[in-house]
């Protein structure tokens, strides 16, 4: 229930800035879990991405810091993220997006592991994730304000989706593994292209 009345709030209050465009939501799959990998440059494009899902729940993996305080652990699993040591992950780190995909729930994942405008290489925790899961993994791409001062720009948000990316079942794990990367680093960096402004 808190995630709705946050995800609608927050529809409601992002768009007195811009409405989101969404492009080829067909895309995504429907009665299945899946990895859900965007590109992430602010605090913004993680607000959007729940929001063009909306009434679909994504389930966001966070770094454990922000659940150190009674408070913020309330409200983040609330909000349906789940705690991951970025510096020592460990089998948790899986364990619960695994079994999340397994009923049929969206792991949200930021693969390149940091807020940036520019191309680096993609973590492999999304690649490894949807592996375990037996899953896909969507790629999706922001284009947007990214800040308060950014919003205040009224620049239109966008975001798209593209094809569904699967471990290739011709190819040795750990190359199958390698393949999916870079095809979703690939996929997430030609998404990106097509709606830059």
């Amino acid at each position: 229930m808190i995630y709705y009345i946050a995800g609608y709030a927050l529809k409601v209050f992002l768009s007195l800035f811009g409405f989101l465009k969404i492009y080829q939501k067909e895309k995504i799959p429907r009665d299945q879990g899946y990895v859900l990998a965007c590109t992430h440059s602010g605090w913004v494009d993680i607000l959007w991405l729940g929001v063009s899902l909306l009434p679909t729940q994504v389930h966001y993996m966070a770094k454990k810091e922000l659940f150190e305080s009674k408070f913020l652990n309330w409200l983040m699993v609330h909000l349906n993220a789940f705690p991951v040591d970025r510096d020592n992950p460990g089998p948790s780190s899986i364990k619960t997006p695994v079994r999340l995909i397994k009923d049929k729930k969206i792991i949200g994942i930021f693969p390149s592991g940091t807020r940036t405008t520019e191309d680096v290489p993609l973590k492999r925790g999304a690649v490894t994730i949807a592996s375990h899961g037996k899953a896909p993994i969507i790629p999706a791409a922001y284009v947007g304000p990214n800040s308060f001062k950014e919003l205040l720009r009224w620049q239109r948000p966008r975001i798209i989706f593209g094809n569904a990316i699967y471990l290739r079942k011709d190819l040795p794990k750990k190359e199958a593994l390698d393949a999916m990367a870079d095809e979703l680093n690939e996929a997430m960096h030609e998404l990106k292209q097509r709606i830059e402004y």
